[in-house]
């Protein structure tokens, strides 16, 4: 069973900056996807990020350039460095682990991928 704890949410200004982290489990560590994900009110969830097990990220167009996806293995945790924040990233985020249709399809997501594990979520609040 993959455990995934989020932290590191909070409220920043356009422009700042936030880093998410992720504590999972080993065996969420050894899955060969692992993925954020974000939802706004009103809004559907999407795929932000995504990381193979070795190492090849991936990133919706909406963040590439501006977020950065990690892991530290030693520590099992995954990491969202967010950067130049904008008030579209508001949204509540989530660490996932295990899409069954693969990564390239998590930062692709429409709600009909399976996705195994979630972590509870983080509030991320960008103002203007």
């Amino acid at each position: 069973q993959a455990q995934l704890v989020e932290s590191g949410g909070g409220s920043v200004q356009t422009g700042g900056s936030l880093r998410l982290s992720c504590e999972a489990s080993r065996y969420a560590f050894s899955l060969d996807c692992m993925a954020w994900f974000r939802q706004a009110p009103g809004k559907e969830r999407e795929g932000v990020a995504s990381i193979t097990r070795d190492g090849t990220t991936g990133y919706a167009p909406s963040v590439q350039d501006r977020f950065t996806i990690s892991k530290d293995t030693a520590k099992n945790t995954l990491y969202l460095q967010m950067n130049s924040l904008k008030p579209e990233d508001t949204a509540v985020y989530y660490c996932a682990a295990e899409i069954l249709e693969g990564c390239s399809a998590a930062i692709r997501y429409t709600g009909d991928q399976t996705v195994n594990y979630w972590g509870q979520g983080t509030q991320v609040t960008v103002s203007s």
